[in-house]
């Protein structure tokens, strides 16, 4: 059972984290050690091109991995990303993004997940990261 609720996980990126609620990102569904978020697409994300920008792509990986965390560890606010990798593999044009993510690995002091970023209604798959948070 995940020690976050999705409800609970929104309420905290509307109160702590006001970068990822200035993107609409919302927590969907998260499990222990799992987390599937949303950021609908919207003009602000767009790069001249009109495809969702990298910066918004690598902040939705890193709130997705946070929830991912914070499933398996509780409301514990000050784990913070410590690495991130991030492979861009094709376009999101005008689409809203899936992220969903997964720890690898938990341990005491860090915890290692990788989140695939999806075209909603798509099996498309935008980008793939890793990363590492470290817990306080």
């Amino acid at each position: 059972m995940s020690a976050i609720s999705p409800e609970e996980f929104n309420a905290l990126l509307n109160e702590k984290l006001p970068m990822a609620a200035a993107l609409n990102i919302q927590a969907l569904s998260i499990g222990k050690g799992t987390a599937r978020l949303l950021m609908p697409f919207g003009p602000h994300l767009t790069r001249p091109v009109d495809v969702v920008c990298g910066p918004a792509l690598m902040t939705l990986a890193d709130v997705a991995l946070y929830a991912a965390v914070l499933s398996a560890i509780g409301k514990v606010e000050m784990a913070v990303t410590s690495n991130l990798n991030i492979a861009f593999l094709r376009k999101a044009e005008r689409c809203d993004i899936i992220a969903e993510a997964s720890l690898m690995k938990l341990g005491r002091r860090l915890a290692m997940g990788a989140v695939e970023l999806i075209a909603a209604g798509t099996d498309d798959l935008v980008s793939h990261v890793t990363a590492t948070y470290a817990i306080p």
